[in-house]
């Protein structure tokens, strides 16, 4: 453990940040597009020099993905870091990384689903907080939500960051404390690593693709046999989307399964969060202390930094 959590300076006009693709690969135009998105808000933005290779799936062999890594994290002129997208291939590495240079220069790191990984080790082994919000892949996508790009763009500049969103409380109607989570599978091939969040007194956000609903529960399941559900301040679902169904129709939805592991519990429960792999996926701060609110409908959360 370095000590104390710390939050990355705020960025400012004129910033350089970096992309890099520490998992699977990317296509050219998509960064390029990215590129232009991250110019327009008056960064300069640098390539990595692997960023943009193949080896299989991967965006480069593990030791070019680690040395783009490894590279930014050294810099200390890098403000930021933008993965360009998720899939597989943090897990491969992220035990090589030496992130001692933060303890000085921490900077932030941006992204979710495969970087989950990367979020949780920035969070549990290094206590420093990092963003779970959209990445290259995805910036010139016209399906994504103005509130994707704003919140991004919010938490990054700004000491700042609050929204609301229309969901549901399935128990309580406010709690505070520290945000950890992300991607479900990713959560859940943690445990027993350095970075296995420590849930006790902190908000867990959860959300997943592409999973079928037996193995929604499975993964919720094993969290709640591990004592990670015990003590929460409270649980926070985000999106469940392409799921999946077996032979036998598993009969529920995501958010009835996961409710009915954790009803025993006395904490709040809030669905319906607009982040993770949607076209609404907001920014949110993994690490930082958060304030949620059920006020007027709208379930609103805040961060104090």
């Amino acid at each position: 453990m370095f000590g104390k959590k710390i939050n990355p300076p705020p960025l400012h006009p004129g910033d350089e940040v970096a992309i890099i693709s520490p998992s699977y690969a990317i296509e050219e135009d998509k960064v390029e597009k990215a590129v232009k998105v991250l110019a327009g808000w008056g960064l300069k933005v640098r390539v990595g020099e692997n960023a943009l290779k193949k080896s299989g799936p991967f965006a480069g062999t593990d030791k070019e993905r680690l040395s783009d890594l490894q590279d930014v994290i050294n810099d200390n002129s890098v403000k930021a870091v933008f993965c360009s997208r998720g899939g597989y291939g943090l897990l491969r590495i992220i035990d090589r990384v030496d992130f001692s240079p933060l303890r000085k220069n921490p900077k932030w790191f941006v992204g979710y689903s495969d970087i989950t990984v990367l979020n949780l080790w920035l969070s549990e082994v290094c206590n420093i907080v990092s963003l779970h919000a959209e990445m290259p892949l995805h910036f010139s996508g016209s399906d994504r939500s103005s509130e994707t790009f704003d919140t991004l763009r919010q938490a990054l500049f700004t000491r700042t960051l609050a929204w609301n969103w229309k969901g549901e409380a399935l128990r309580g109607d406010n709690a505070e404390g520290e945000l950890t989570g992300g991607n479900l599978s990713l959560l859940y091939s943690l445990m027993g690593t350095k970075a296995e969040p420590d849930t006790r007194g902190k908000i867990l956000f959860i959300e997943d693709a592409g999973e079928y609903y037996y193995s929604i529960d499975r993964m919720v399941t094993s969290l709640r046999l591990a004592g990670k559900l015990d003590n929460l301040a409270a649980l926070i679902t985000g999106g469940f989307s392409e799921m999946h169904d077996g032979k036998t129709p598993w009969g529920k939805r995501v958010e009835e399964t996961i409710f009915d592991i954790v009803k025993g519990y006395g904490y709040p429960v809030f669905t319906g969060c607009p982040a993770g792999h949607i076209s609404d996926n907001r920014a949110l701060i993994i690490g930082g202390r958060a304030k949620i609110e059920l006020t007027g409908g709208e379930i609103r959360i805040s961060y104090r930094y």
